[in-house]
């Protein structure tokens, strides 16, 4: 073993020893928010740094046939500890044996030595091969089956987990793909697609790459399959629960997005809180107070002033990609009394069982003698969806022509099916300004104003976030009260929480002639200071346009070619 490799190894042992004692000074308490703040931006760096290293051990592991180890330089491993000498790591050569041992192959060592699951095992393999490149039958090496990916592996300026993810999700389909050139230009082309989302919009990338590999595995499948598979399936009685399993085409999904969208909302009667519990209380049978008993409930809850407390809501908790914002400050695991609403025990129950009791709702819906349409009805919504059809690709009549408001990209004949139904709201986008605007003639936008915006921006303005369109206000870019107009192209959608930040200054809106607005993130958060489209509510290939228009945006901007103008908070 050269005297490099043993200084490299002595390096690394010192990196893991000082990780652990660092880490349990820091675990004691005592920092600051500011020093917070950096043993997290530090803990974060580390595990990216140490990410290319697990797969890059998988590789020497399979290259040098380290499972054929005999048991004597096992022991001699083990011996070393985690404070070894130059000199220990150079004895530790190790030595391989024609004899059976203890492990199969590469994966047999890494899941029965270091004790690493199965399934991680198999996947870093699957990385390497895909990354770094593996070994044919011959023990020659072999280039790596993502080559593109395999260069932004290397590339200190991204995340490899994400390419790592990526390499992943690309691997699935190398059935699906087929063999041939045919197959090869795709693959070619997913790779350039993928590399492009994590260079550009790394918080939206693994979104889209998985819309990418699932159209493609959707796409194998003739339409009679799709449809032998739809369906609303009864798994049986699991924990106390009976599950059901629905399975449905996306023109279906589009109305349940849509459905779900009004429901979350708390500003609509289909979603008001208060509503809702009452409905639940029907099935559960439970009290609407959310406690068996006075003496059960925690202090913030009770009627009378009582002493600050803490309450886990442990499983109340949940990570909806569908209606998180980016900020953790939404969704906070304990609460004190001050902070804690009247209904905070529904209000933080997960969306997933508010959502049940709205369809519960719409399931007995005929039982109500309210006499009010659904909208008026607690748990009933209308389910208003917007299918935006690209002019350019429907006279190039290409397949990806229809996406519906939520992002559901529809085949041709759904979209002409989802077209004769009510509910159905076609919006036709040329990327010109709509003929929605009023000028100084009014302050507020007006429904139609709005139901534009929604169907052009689908969500939040702010990159990465995934509040979706019906959860976001619309926010005049030019301020009324110094003259400013309510237009379509000067408004954009933002959730609460990015509204208020833009107004605070945290982050800016661009207006772009003859463009979309843009984000400009500040120099903390984007040291390149580049202009951003949030593409998460889009298909994939709108987004890698989207991207491709904020790239072109800010080298014209950057050249000086371009009179953009920063919105004011």
């Amino acid at each position: 073993m050269s005297r490099e490799i043993a200084q490299a190894l002595k390096d690394l042992a010192d990196t893991n020893a000082l990780a652990a004692s660092a880490t349990n000074v820091l675990a004691q308490g005592g920092l600051t928010a500011g020093q917070a703040a950096y043993f997290s931006m530090l803990a974060e760096n580390t595990s990216q740094s140490l990410a290319p290293t697990q797969v890059h051990a998988a590789a020497a592991l399979r290259r040098t046939g380290a499972h054929k180890l005999d048991q004597e330089s096992f022991q001699a491993l083990s011996d070393l500890g985690v404070h070894p000498t130059v000199e220990q790591i150079e004895a530790a050569e190790g030595r391989t044996t024609t004899a059976r041992t203890h492990f199969k192959d590469a994966k047999g060592l890494m899941t029965g030595w270091l004790d690493i699951p199965r399934s991680t095992a198999a996947a870093r393999l699957v990385q390497v091969d895909c990354l770094l490149g593996g070994t044919d039958e011959a023990g020659q090496p072999t280039e790596p089956w993502l080559p593109e990916l395999a260069t932004q592996f290397d590339d200190p300026s991204i995340d490899p987990r994400l390419v790592a993810s990526a390499a992943m999700k690309l691997h699935s389909l190398r059935k699906d793909l087929g063999e041939g050139k045919a197959a090869e230009a795709k693959k070619q082309q997913l790779q350039a697609e993928s590399a492009a989302f994590l260079r550009s919009e790394p918080k939206s990338a693994r979104k889209h790459i998985n819309d990418m590999v699932s159209q493609i595995k959707a796409g194998q499948r003739p339409l009679k399959d799709l449809l032998d598979g739809i369906g609303i399936f009864k798994r049986g009685m699991r924990k106390g629960l009976v599950e059901y399993i629905i399975r449905v085409l996306p023109s279906h999904a589009a109305y349940i997005e849509a459905y779900f969208a009004n429901l979350d909302n708390p500003s609509t009667v289909a979603g008001n809180r208060e509503g809702l519990k009452d409905v639940d209380a029907q099935f559960t049978g439970e009290e609407t107070s959310g406690w068996d008993d006075e003496e059960s409930k925690p202090d913030w809850a009770k009627d009378g002033p009582g002493d600050e407390a803490t309450e886990d809501i442990g499983d109340l908790d949940s990570e909806d990609e569908n209606l998180h914002c980016g900020n953790d400050e939404l969704q906070p695991e304990t609460a004190s009394a001050e902070a804690k609403p009247a209904n905070a025990e529904w209000e933080e129950l997960k969306p997933e069982r508010r959502r049940l009791v709205g369809f519960m709702a719409l399931l007995m819906s005929e039982r109500k003698h309210s006499g009010g349409p659904p909208e008026q009805q607690s748990g009933l919504a209308s389910a208003q969806v917007s299918v935006i059809l690209d002019w350019d690709k429907l006279q190039q009549r290409t397949e990806d022509f229809a996406v519906t408001s939520s992002g559901i990209l529809l085949s041709p004949g759904e979209t002409r099916t989802a077209l004769c139904n009510a509910g159905i709201l076609p919006v036709v986008l040329n990327g010109k300004s709509l003929p929605l605007d009023l000028g100084r003639t009014q302050r507020l936008f007006t429904k139609a104003q709005v139901r534009a915006l929604r169907a052009a921006y689908r969500g939040c303005s702010y990159p990465g976030c995934s509040m979706p369109a019906q959860r976001c206000e619309a926010d005049h870019l030019d301020p009324w009260e110094k003259g400013g107009r309510t237009d379509i192209k000067s408004a954009v959608l933002n959730c609460l929480i990015h509204h208020t930040a833009r107004h605070c200054g945290l982050f800016q809106a661009v207006k772009i002639p003859g463009s979309r607005p843009m984000v400009l993130l500040p120099p903390e958060l984007d040291p390149e200071q580049n202009l951003r489209i949030n593409t998460y509510f889009m298909t994939p290939a709108e987004g890698l346009e989207a991207e491709a228009l904020a790239e072109e945006t800010t080298v014209k901007w950057r050249a000086g070619l371009l009179d953009v103008e920063i919105a004011e908070p």
